[in-house]
């Protein structure tokens, strides 16, 4: 049994995950658990799979509810013992990390079930039924499914591939990752983590935030772990930077002025958006004659910088040496991460902005 990076209370609220990163379970229903644990370790989206949560009921619209209808204690124990014969059902074998949290007064068990190592999983279709079947289920939004067809082939062809931030990077060692910056995370989101941290090891922080693991005669940290938790991650990763670019005369122009911002990711995106926020957001406030209150107008909108610089950091690529660049001039702010949209950014999602943060092949127009 484990503790859980993030805050409990922003997980259930989906503020801290999405929506489809979360399943919710009243109760302990084998079946569709498996499957869905199952699908989060195939993470076919490359999202970083998801959590399950058993005790907490939702409503219509997949909202939980509070209060959870939670669990009985006498059943902890009971369920905790049949989820471990059950994911040993899966193949390869799969565990989640467990988690007891209590919400209002209610218990609840939370699965933390990251992409795993050893993907595609197969699950079967009925943990109780005699003669089993196996299957392989991915996410599709908030829907755990079957891979057929063409999506099976494609998950097949995963195989061989680990995801880029879930892999080990030999070229580093566990003290390259930063038990203060570790630290400061856990007690920033809220984790209940936070409280053992300074009794753990390196090393043992890390494997439960899983951003580490291997063996334990040779751990290596992955390469998430090195990007948010290294002061220096360009050491490991050529061109994690973002270059904020003015464009005085236009993007035509021929005059510019760079600052590049280096780092830990999350530290490097506080960092540029705050030089953004404080050198080009500019508010025009237009008085109104038949009126008191007057109409404050800002040339980019903060939040839409803000939501687009995030994506842009968490979808780039980091085997690609390229850096993310934001061009600004009068007119516009354009945000460049490669290779492109990441591909569990649907079309439908920037349909709405049109162009007030439009995504476009390689990147995104914040028009002023």
């Amino acid at each position: 049994m484990g503790k859980l990076p993030i805050n409990l209370n922003d997980l259930l609220r989906q503020r801290t995950v999405e929506g489809e990163r979360i399943e919710y379970k009243a109760g302990w229903n084998p079946d569709p658990i498996i499957r869905t644990v199952c699908a989060f370790a195939n993470d076919f989206e490359n999202l970083g799979g998801g959590y399950v949560v058993i005790g907490q009921d939702c409503d219509a619209n997949g909202q939980p509810v509070f209060p959870p209808v939670g669990l009985a204690d006498n059943q902890l124990d009971k369920i905790q013992q049949e989820l471990l014969a059950a994911c040993q059902l899966i193949q390869p074998p799969y565990f989640p990390v467990l988690s007891i949290e209590e919400v209002e007064g209610r218990k609840l068990i939370v699965l933390w079930a990251p992409g795993g190592q050893n993907r595609p999983y197969k699950a079967p279709e009925a943990i109780t039924a005699k003669h089993k079947v196996w299957k392989y289920f991915i996410r599709r939004y908030s829907s755990t499914v079957e891979a057929k067809g063409e999506t099976e082939q494609e998950l097949l062809s995963l195989a061989a591939k680990v995801p880029f931030d879930d892999r080990y990077n030999q070229s580093a060692r566990i003290d390259d990752l930063s038990k203060p910056l570790m630290q400061a995370f856990l007690q920033e989101v809220g984790s209940t983590l936070a409280e053992d941290a300074p009794g753990l090891s390196v090393e043992a922080l890390a494997r439960q935030m899983n951003v580490a693991g291997g063996p334990t005669e040779s751990p290596w940290p992955k390469n998430v772990g090195l990007l948010f938790f290294n002061d220096t991650p360009e050491r490991f990763f050529p061109a994690v930077q973002i270059d904020v670019v003015w464009f005085p005369e236009g993007a035509g122009g021929d005059r510019f002025e760079e600052k590049i911002f280096k780092g830990p990711l999350a530290r490097m995106t506080r960092e540029a958006l705050s030089y953004i926020q404080r050198n080009f957001l500019r508010e025009t406030v237009i008085k109104h004659p038949d009126r008191a209150e007057a109409t404050r107008v800002w040339n980019f909108p903060y939040a839409a910088i803000e939501e687009a610089l995030v994506n842009a950091v968490y979808h780039r690529s980091y085997e690609e040496r390229e850096p993310i660049e934001v061009r600004i001039s009068n007119e516009e702010l354009v945000i460049l991460s490669f290779p492109g949209p990441d591909r569990s950014i649907r079309l439908e999602d920037s349909r709405p902005g049109v162009r007030s943060a439009a995504a476009t092949a390689t990147g995104v127009s914040v028009n002023s």
